[in-house]
């Protein structure tokens, strides 16, 4: 009874996971009132190219969506055409990779759908790159992202093997993960053609898209080990162990405003679970109270009074964001795309988010988010090199 009963349960885990972002989204347009933001009236001031609005669906693709988005823009910067690069195109090779490290580390790995922004990165190193346009993920006239059952179906196959503990041939294994890949997802093309020419996806990244993998970098914030060196991303998405540069709260909207002030977006991993992030009016800031609404299940009425009330914010500190961090108050929920600055109706900055939600928000799918926001509730940031200030650049050599 115990073994079904734990069987049950990482099954049951596995389709949370991959429901999580979409349950947050639904969650938020049930509190949603038009009245939340009338406080808000916000001026853009930089408003970086981007590709248009995607929707994720019914999947924990965050990570590949907005990084991907990220690149998007890169190329945009670059000169390079405003497309779409497949998602899951990376998203497929990084659980093929995954699943690989799950069955080395005898099932000692978190699995579900989740990533991190570095993912797109190593996989797009890697793998190359496919526009959306020959490989969309969707089979059997889906029109939105489903993975639920494929991932309870992979989920089961990598705990089957971990059991039988290398007594299975590794070729037989993968062979069959990929085939259930191939049957949810579709076959991958070999080659595919683009303005006339054909492509693989090696040569569509090094041709086309044009981007050096080694020039990117990501952040952490956490006051438990050195600044500016690298440590751990303390995630349980982050099933490749990467270790990112460790930097202070007020370093991380110090590189955001100085990467928009040259042109360059930024990749954005954060927290979105608590009453004063509204994705149906698009505004997230860090009212003074904040510690006194985190965990808490407000009425539509209370969540208004947020944003029609003062708006002072809470002063973020290393100490109470690494607080956040320690409780769970601060979780590794959501990545977005971070395309521009703007201020609010008193002058007060905040940037302009890009997500993968669709267009049914207040602001068509982007949001307005604070800066003590980005400072309290981040749990990383993906962005070129070339974009930090050359002041934190010296200080961790980069």
């Amino acid at each position: 009874m115990k073994k079904i009963f734990l069987s049950a349960l990482a099954i049951s885990a596995t389709i949370l996971a991959a429901n999580a972002q979409v349950d947050l989204v639904k969650k938020a347009s049930e509190n949603a009132t038009e009245a939340a933001n009338k406080g808000f009236h916000f001026t853009n001031l930089i408003d970086l190219s981007t590709t248009p609005i995607e929707n994720q669906g019914s999947s924990g693709t965050c990570w590949s969506y907005s990084a991907n988005s990220f690149l998007e823009s890169e190329m945009i910067k670059n000169g390079g055409d405003p497309i779409h690069l497949s998602k899951i195109y990376t998203v497929r090779h990084a659980y093929m990779d995954k699943a690989n490290a799950f069955i080395l580390m005898q099932g000692g790995l978190s699995w579900g759908d989740g990533g991190e922004g570095h993912d797109v990165i190593n996989m797009y190193a890697k793998y190359g790159a496919i526009p959306e346009s020959d490989y969309t993920g969707l089979v059997d006239g889906r029109k939105i992202n489903r993975f639920g059952p494929m991932q309870k179906v992979l989920k089961n196959m990598l705990d089957s093997v971990t059991k039988i503990k290398g007594q299975i041939d590794p070729l037989a294994w993968k062979a069959a993960f990929k085939k259930v890949l191939d049957d949810s997802l579709g076959v991958v093309p070999q080659s595919f053609q683009y303005k006339g020419k054909t492509y693989t996806p090696e040569t569509f990244a090094k041709e086309v898209v044009r981007i050096n993998p080694d020039n990117y970098v990501e952040f952490i914030s956490q006051n438990t080990t050195p600044y500016y060196k690298k440590a751990m991303m303390m995630a349980s998405d982050n099933w490749a162990y990467q270790w990112d540069y460790n930097i202070t709260p007020t370093d991380m909207t110090d590189i955001i405003d100085n990467a928009l002030k040259h042109g360059y977006t930024v990749g954005w991993g954060a927290d979105v679970s608590e009453p004063y992030f509204s994705w149906p009016n698009g505004v997230a800031f860090v009212p003074k109270n904040a510690l006194t609404l985190e965990g808490k299940n407000l009425t539509r009425d209370e969540k208004a009074a947020i944003y029609n009330g003062d708006k002072t914010e809470m002063q973020i500190t290393p100490e109470n964001r690494q607080e956040g961090l320690e409780d769970y108050t601060t979780t590794d929920d959501h990545g977005m795309h971070i395309v521009g600055l703007a201020k609010d109706q008193d002058g007060k900055e905040f940037y302009i988010v890009k997500n993968s939600w669709g267009v049914t928000n207040q602001y068509k799918g982007f949001l307005y988010v604070s800066k003590a926001y980005v400072q309290y509730k981040t749990t990383s940031m993906l962005v070129n090199k070339n974009a930090v200030p050359k002041s934190l650049r010296r200080k961790m050599e980069l």
